[in-house]
């Protein structure tokens, strides 16, 4: 398995990794009909749009014969409410290929492109009842904030490093 930067032509796969990986990670977590609702095509074009932009930092790993099973994206922190500069947008995997070191690889490629482009601190924000929050958390992730998303009917979390260099490593 190995990690490469996302291209448009990615996009396809790259919402089949999405939709399958958030209806897995989210069963029992989010409601049926949230998660029913996401859609293979609407993430193909939300993909497209975004792998079309010049500066995405999109990461996709694959298998050795280029079947996408997981993904990373990050950019500038949105808010500008924390003091990070960047921000671990999402970071999938799916079920069957998790637990292979490739969160850690997919994140430091993330890390890595977001600080070659000046950032150099990074948010990323977690459903509190999502078992991924202690990946963060081992990766010494402090506690930054909490806030509801009542659309989802979920509480997310977020974590930060001041210092993005210690995710390089």
């Amino acid at each position: 398995m190995y990690i490469v930067k996302a291209n448009v032509n990615d996009a396809t796969e790259l919402a089949r990794v999405h939709v399958d990986s958030w209806r897995e990670t989210y069963e029992g977590i989010m409601p049926k009909e949230v998660l029913d609702k996401k859609s293979y095509k609407k993430r193909e074009g939300l993909w497209r749009k975004i792998l079309q932009e010049q500066h995405s930092h999109v990461y996709v790993a694959k298998t050795v014969d280029g079947k996408i099973i997981g993904f990373a994206d990050g950019g500038k922190e949105r808010t500008g409410s924390y003091g990070y500069d960047g921000e671990l947008y999402a970071i999938y995997i799916l079920k069957e290929y998790q637990r292979n070191q490739l969160g850690k690889r997919l994140l430091k490629a993330v890390a890595v492109d977001l600080y070659e482009n000046g950032c150099y601190s990074m948010l990323v924000w977690v459903v509190a009842s999502n078992p991924s929050k202690y990946f963060y958390e081992a990766l010494q992730g402090s506690f930054v904030d909490k806030k509801q998303i009542e659309e989802l009917h979920v509480e997310e979390t977020a974590y930060g490093w001041k210092d993005i260099k210690t995710l390089l490593k």
